[in-house]
Formats: C-alpha cells, sequence, structure tokens
C-alpha cells in the first residue's frame, strides 16, 4: 500500500489566521485593492466578444495568459470602439472582485485599438484603394498662390487650431479662414464626412480655393480616424486642393496619401499654403528697384530721343532752313564770282570778240586780215589779224 504521509503539526506556540469563506474572500478583496491602481492600461487581443443583456463580455489574452473583461452598458455606449474577435486593443480599466464567489475580472473603462490592430488596417485600406489611384501623383494639383478664401477642418477648440490661425494672420493676413468644426479622435469618421459633403456643396458659392483637414499631435492610435476608406474616397472628390495637416511629422494616414499636399504638421500646412508676407515685400521691393531702373533708364532714352529730335527741328526750322539756302546761295555765288570772266580778267586774261562780237574760242575761227576785239578787264581794243600759227611748243621761246 502507498503511505500517506501524516499532515504537519501546526506550530508549537503559534495560532494559525481563522477565516470563514466570507472573511477570506474580502481579505483578499482588500489585499487586491491595495496591490492595483485604481486605473491601469492593459495590452491585449480581444476574444470571444459577446452581448449579455447590454454588457459586453469578452477574454481578454496575449501569448502566454487570459483573463476576463466586461464593459458594462452604461459604459458601452460611450466607447469609440466596437471591438471584434481578434482585434488588438488597449484598455483603460480596473479590477473588478466579487468577493462572494472570489472571482475577477478587468471592468473596461475605455477601450482602443492598439497600434499593431491600426497599422494592419491602415495596410488594408491602403491595398484596397491603390488599386483605384487615389494616391496616384498625376492626379494632385497644385496649390493656389495666396488665395483669398480657404477652410480649415479640425476640433474647436484646440492648440493645434490656436497655431494655424496665429500662422495665418502672421504669413497672409488678406486670406479670409473659413471654420469647420469637426471631431478628431475615435469612431467618427461618418460625421467628418458629413462635415466634408456640407463643405463641398459651399465651396463655389463661397469662393473657397483650397481645404486643409487637420489634427494636433497624439498617438498612431488617436489618428485611426483618417484611414477610413469612406473618408479616403471624399477626400478624393475634393472640388478644390486638400492640404493635409495630421499628427507629427512621421504620421501618415490614409488621409495623408491621398491629399493632394501632405504636410508634416497643422501649422506646416498653413506654411505651405499660404505665402509669407515678408519675403513678399521684400520680393516686390526688389521689384520696385528694378523697376525704378528701368523707368530711369527708359526715361534717359527718351530724354536722349527728344533733344535729338529738337535738334532735328531746330535744323528744320524755316528761319534755320532760310539761313542755310542763304548761306548755300552765299557760297554760290562766291563760287560764280569766282568762276566768271570778270575774275578770270582781273588775273590778267583778255577775251577775243570777232567784229561781230561772237567770242571766239579757237584760232580757226579768225582768219588773217579780220578784226577781232580784245576785252580786258579794264577796257577792249580792235586789231587786225596778220598770221594765223600753230601753238608753240613748251620749249619754244616765244617771240
Amino acid at each position: 500500500m502507498l503511505a500517506v504521509p501524516s499532515p504537519a503539526p501546526w506550530p508549537p506556540g503559534q495560532a494559525l489566521p481563522r477565516y470563514s469563506v466570507r472573511e477570506l474572500n474580502a481579505a483578499i478583496g482588500a489585499l487586491i485593492e491595495r496591490g492595483f491602481a485604481p486605473r491601469f492600461l492593459l495590452e491585449a487581443t480581444v476574444s470571444r466578444p459577446q452581448l449579455k443583456k447590454g454588457h459586453l463580455w469578452m477574454t481578454l489574452v496575449d501569448e502566454q495568459a487570459s483573463i476576463s473583461a466586461v464593459v458594462w452598458a452604461s459604459q458601452r455606449q460611450k466607447l469609440s470602439l466596437q471591438p471584434a474577435d481578434g482585434d488588438g486593443v488597449v484598455v483603460v480599466g480596473k479590477i473588478n472582485f466579487w468577493a462572494s464567489r472570489a472571482s475577477l475580472c478587468v471592468q473596461v473603462l475605455d477601450l482602443r485599438p492598439s497600434l499593431s490592430s491600426v497599422m494592419r488596417r491602415f495596410e488594408q485600406v491602403r491595398g484596397a484603394l491603390i488599386g483605384e489611384g487615389l494616391f496616384d501623383e498625376e492626379r494632385k494639383r497644385p496649390l493656389p498662390h495666396a488665395p483669398q478664401r480657404i477652410a480649415l477642418l479640425t476640433s474647436v477648440p484646440s492648440s493645434a487650431l490656436a497655431d494655424m490661425l496665429r500662422t495665418a494672420a502672421e504669413r497672409w493676413p488678406a486670406t479670409a479662414v473659413l471654420l469647420v468644426p469637426i471631431p478628431v479622435q475615435g469612431g467618427v469618421e461618418a460625421r467628418i464626412c458629413a462635415a466634408l459633403r456640407s463643405l463641398y456643396g459651399r465651396v463655389a458659392r463661397e469662393g473657397i480655393e483650397a481645404i486643409v483637414l487637420a489634427r494636433g499631435g497624439g498617438s498612431r492610435e488617436d489618428l485611426a480616424v483618417f484611414d477610413g476608406e469612406d473618408l479616403a474616397r471624399l477626400l478624393a472628390e475634393s472640388p478644390v486642393p486638400l492640404v493635409s495637416g495630421i499628427g507629427h511629422e512621421d504620421d501618415t494616414t490614409i488621409a495623408d496619401l491621398v491629399a493632394d499636399y501632405r504636410a508634416a504638421t497643422p501649422t506646416a500646412a498653413l506654411v505651405a499654403l499660404l505665402p509669407e508676407r515678408q519675403s513678399v515685400l521684400a520680393s516686390l521691393l526688389q521689384t520696385r528697384r528694378q523697376l525704378g531702373q528701368l523707368i530711369r533708364w527708359h526715361l534717359q532714352g527718351q530724354r536722349q530721343q527728344v533733344g535729338r529730335l529738337e535738334e532735328r527741328l531746330q535744323q528744320l526750322h524755316p528761319r534755320q532752313l532760310l539761313q542755310q539756302r542763304r548761306q548755300t546761295l552765299r557760297q554760290t555765288q562766291a563760287l560764280l564770282r569766282a568762276l566768271s570772266p570778270e575774275q578770270v580778267l582781273r588775273r590778267g586774261f583778255s577775251l577775243i570778240r570777232s567784229a561781230e562780237g561772237e567770242l571766239l574760242r579757237s584760232v580757226g575761227a579768225v582768219r588773217p586780215g579780220s578784226q577781232v576785239m580784245l576785252e580786258w578787264a579794264d577796257g577792249r581794243a580792235v586789231a587786225e589779224v596778220r598770221e594765223i600759227g600753230p601753238k608753240p611748243s613748251a620749249d619754244q621761246p616765244r617771240s
């Protein structure tokens, strides 16, 4: 037979604590209450969620353990996420211990998708939409330059909104900002889509030239609402260029991929969309200086041209033309006087004319015995031709 060891005797002189079942369970409950914070975060995967009398019961599991959890009906209506089997979640909870039966579970106060769950959904939506061309660079539109009016969709109030409005006022106060309040966290995709549809109907009527969809920083799980498939398709239908400024620089959502321009932060979205007035002012001053120089050069050229025209007009003035004509006449008169026979005669030459007064230009025009008239500057004489002969050569002495 197998020997059964006898129970160890109680320690001598030491009394063991004695409990009733109720007292023992109450002591365990007190110990648990002291050992846990009133609230804690728990990362887990949802298993077998089911509704019972309005309460949501589920098992939270990881690779090595599991624990029961419950969302009371009053709290379930406030949750932004209704978990499904296999969803990764981050639970805000506390321990519930029922002393009457020594059982415990996690009471869920809030429930959010875990990062792994968010990224898995991101990839699923991205894969579903990429074939539709919603992310193609060819469909991205350029942003308007210095738009007169833009629409800003974000939560109100928020620090992101304050930063964006300050940036808009500092950079380009001439742009009017139409503020469209939207919720930006939790299961609010339908509400954001409704706000967008309403805004699209006002774009042409109110002269809106661009739309900014913005949300301040937060965890990637907080940005999961911008990964919605319905929201992505609606953003792609925007009648004007759309700028996204969601989260931090390292965060990328489906909305960022669809937008015409993805800014790293909400403030960066306004920086991308609005010109910087100081830079524009400096550029305008530079242009003004250049235009001033061009105008001065042009005026200088025009003055020179006007001067040449004035000089030309002076030259064409009747008095000037008359003076020029007089000068020309004087010159012509001087030339004529220089070439006139009288001037030749004054230099010692003479003219020979026939008896009839005809100028004799050649020796062949006279005959021996004929009379000729010799004319000098100071008088004339009549002579008779006795002999006619050839002109002597240059080396032949004259008689």
